[in-house]
């Protein structure tokens, strides 16, 4: 028997939204759409008016062997969206290296408008197997920050890098804003793309394992930033990585009365950067900042998760930025 109903159009994993400004002259949601395993969160009532926040989550706590989530986003002219979720995003184990669970992520923003996405950092767990892509197309005077961090699994049961493959792909491209007709120039320009392989069949050929080449590291984590709204933070990164010591430099801070003296003269940035320090030394975090192509691009690493959170948490709140233009709901992942 034939339904008399038409098929429906929905497809597992997807979801759509789309972020614009109201009259009122804040931000809101257009559209709010998903599908199982997607599942997206929306306060009816925002607790702040510089973005409308979304909760990017997964039914069960994580994504099962296989799920594909596909996320389309735009974000209108003078919007803003921040996207966070609730916890670490759980990669489950494989049956098999050939069963891989992906998510992609496509974006659109347009004029003056701004995306942040800080989420919690994946968790894939021993024998998972995973792909990323997340492809961001800017109008020139847009604005983006992305984190992008991953660790080494369930350190209580023992996991240390024991997935089969994480693969993880970010783009970020500039794009001609649309013209009064509607139309837009097709012509596109790739500024960024950043890809981490992380695959146990693949790893260094004098090591064993996977986790043997990653030196002790248990999360590494890739900030990038875009756009007039994050060019103070951009700077921030740059300038605070130019002030970092330097192999071969002489360091004053192994002299308690010299150290205790400088400090007592120092400004308050100079006394945050002091103790930022100190405590970079003691969990030996490394990172890197970089400018490519108009792209802040900062690299990190920790051995333990909450060592990376910390950093990254007191390196945005320190500068500001995100909190002043996405409110304080921003920052919920990384505190």
């Amino acid at each position: 028997m034939n339904s008399p109903f038409p098929k429906s159009t929905s497809v597992p994993g997807q979801g759509h939204l789309v972020a614009k400004l109201l009259p009122e002259g804040i931000s809101g949601l257009e559209t709010f759409t998903y599908q199982y395993p997607l599942k997206l969160i929306s306060p009816s009532r925002p607790s702040e008016d510089e973005s409308v926040l979304v909760f990017l989550l997964s039914y069960g706590g994580g994504l099962v062997a296989g799920d594909k989530v596909n996320l389309k986003v735009d974000v209108r002219a003078k919007a803003k969206l921040t996207i966070v979720t609730q916890g670490h995003t759980k990669v489950f184990t494989s049956t098999s290296p050939d069963i891989v669970t992906r998510q992609d992520m496509h974006v659109h923003i347009a004029s003056e408008g701004a995306l942040c996405l800080l989420p919690d950092p994946v968790q894939p767990f021993a024998g998972s197997v995973y792909e990323q892509t997340q492809i961001f197309r800017l109008e020139e005077d847009a604005s983006i920050c992305l984190l992008d961090w991953v660790t080494r699994g369930r350190t209580a049961r023992g996991e240390n890098w024991s997935f089969v493959r994480w693969v993880g792909r970010n783009e970020i491209w500039t794009i001609p804003a649309a013209q009064e007709d509607g139309k837009t120039d097709s012509r596109e320009r790739l500024l960024v793309r950043d890809a981490v392989i992380l695959d146990s069949n693949r790893s260094h050929p004098e090591l064993a394992k996977l986790r043997d080449s990653m030196h002790g590291v248990g999360i590494v984590g890739t900030l990038l930033l875009r756009g007039p709204l994050m060019k103070s933070l951009g700077d921030f990164f740059l300038a605070e990585f130019a002030a970092l010591p330097r192999l071969g430099a002489r360091d004053f801070r192994s002299d308690a009365a010299k150290q205790a003296a400088a400090l007592a003269q120092a400004t308050p940035r100079e006394k945050w950067r002091a103790e930022r320090l100190v405590m970079e030394n003691n969990s030996k975090l490394l990172w890197s900042a970089a400018n490519v192509r108009g792209c802040v691009v900062v690299k990190f690493g920790a051995p333990e998760v909450e060592d990376g959170r910390l950093w990254i948490g007191s390196m945005l709140q320190e500068e500001g930025s995100i909190s002043h233009h996405f409110g304080d709901h921003a920052l919920m992942c990384v505190r």
